[in-house]
C-alpha cells in the first residue's frame, strides 16, 4: 500500500479506510457494452434503451409489468420441493434447495398469480431462472397444473411465461413426468374453451420447450430469446450439418413457423390482452 505522501503526490486526498465502493446494481452493462442506470433500466421495462437488449428478469418484474398496479393474489406460494430420490452429486439436492431458497427468496422455480391485467382477470404462471436454472421439477409441474385448474374453475385465461434450462435432473423421471402432466392439463383448458398464451423468454430450453412452452393457442417470444430443445452442439452432432448463426433464436423460430409473434417487452401487456380478446372473439380494447 502506498504511503500517505506518495498518494498526495498523485492527487489522491482520501484515506484508504475512508473510501467507499460504488453500490452494486447502480449500473447495468449490456452484452454489447451499453451502460444504463439501474433506475432507468427498470423504467424502460428492463430493456437497455440504446441497443434494445432485453435483460433477463424474473416473476417479480413480469408481475409488475403485467398486473394492474402490481396487484395480484399468489397461488400455492408455500409449495416446496422434496428429495424423494435422496439425490446427491457434488452436493445433496436437499442442500441445493435450501441454498436456492435462501439466495432467491423463492420456494421454487415458478410462481402463480391471479389478478387483473387491463381490467381483465387472468392467471399468470412465471418461471424464475435464478432458482436452479429455472429447472422443471415436481413442484413446477404441480403449480402449473394447479394454476390451470384455477383457470378452469374460474373461467379465466391462462398465461405461461417460460424461462428454463429444462428438466431438473435431481428429480430424474419425476421431473420428466411433468411434461405429460402439464400437457394433459392444457388439453383440459382447451376443452373448457379458455385462452392459453405462451410467452417464451431467454432461455426456454429442454423439457419446458418440449411441453407447455410450445402448446399455446398463441406462442410468442421476446426479441433475441434463446429457444430450443437440445443445445446447438448436440443438434450439430445428431444432424451432421453446420447450423445457421442465428439458430435457436426467437427470430429464427418465427421465420420457420414455431412462433406466432415476437413482442417487445414494453408491448407485452397490451399484446397479451389483445391476443386473449382475439381468441375469445371480444372487441380489441384500446390502451393509452
Amino acid at each position: 500500500m502506498s504511503s500517505w505522501f506518495k498518494r498526495k503526490e498523485k492527487g489522491i486526498q482520501t484515506a484508504t479506510d475512508q473510501k467507499k465502493d460504488t453500490p452494486k446494481g447502480l449500473w447495468y452493462k449490456s452484452p454489447t457494452g451499453k451502460i444504463v442506470e439501474a433506475d432507468e433500466l427498470a423504467k424502460n421495462f428492463y430493456v437497455s434503451p440504446e441497443d434494445d437488449y432485453h435483460v433477463r428478469i424474473g416473476s417479480k418484474e413480469y408481475f409488475q409489468i403485467l398486473f394492474d398496479d402490481n396487484k395480484f393474489k399468489e397461488l400455492d406460494a408455500k409449495l416446496t420441493s422434496k428429495d424423494p430420490l435422496n439425490f446427491e452429486d457434488t452436493k445433496k439436492y436437499s442442500e441445493r434447495l435450501k441454498a436456492a431458497q435462501a439466495k432467491t427468496g423463492l420456494n421454487d422455480a415458478v410462481r402463480t398469480g391471479v389478478g387483473k391485467s387491463l381490467g381483465k382477470e387472468v392467471v399468470i404462471c412465471c418461471m424464475d431462472f435464478a432458482f436452479i436454472g429455472g429447472s422443471m421439477g415436481s413442484v413446477v409441474g404441480e403449480k402449473i397444473a394447479r394454476g390451470i385448474d384455477y383457470s378452469i374453475k374460474n373461467k379465466l385465461p391462462f398465461v405461461m411465461i417460460s424461462k428454463s434450462g429444462g428438466a431438473r435432473m435431481m428429480e430424474a423421471a419425476l421431473s420428466l413426468m411433468q411434461l405429460a402432466k402439464t400437457s394433459a392439463k392444457l388439453a383440459q383448458l382447451a376443452e373448457a374453451g379458455l385462452p392459453y398464451i405462451s410467452l417464451c423468454t431467454d432461455p426456454t430450453t429442454g423439457g419446458t420447450t418440449a411441453s407447455y412452452a410450445m402448446l399455446g393457442d398463441i406462442n410468442i417470444s421476446e426479441p433475441g430469446a434463446l429457444i430450443g430443445f437440445a443445445g446447438p452442439r448436440v443438434v450439430k452432432e445428431a444432424t451432421g450439418k453446420e447450423l445457421p448463426a442465428d439458430f435457436q433464436t426467437a427470430e429464427f423460430l418465427k421465420e420457420h413457423g414455431f412462433l406466432d409473434f415476437i413482442v417487445h417487452r414494453r408491448d407485452l401487456k397490451r399484446k397479451i390482452n389483445n391476443y386473449i380478446d382475439l381468441i375469445q372473439n371480444n372487441p380489441i380494447r384500446k390502451q393509452a
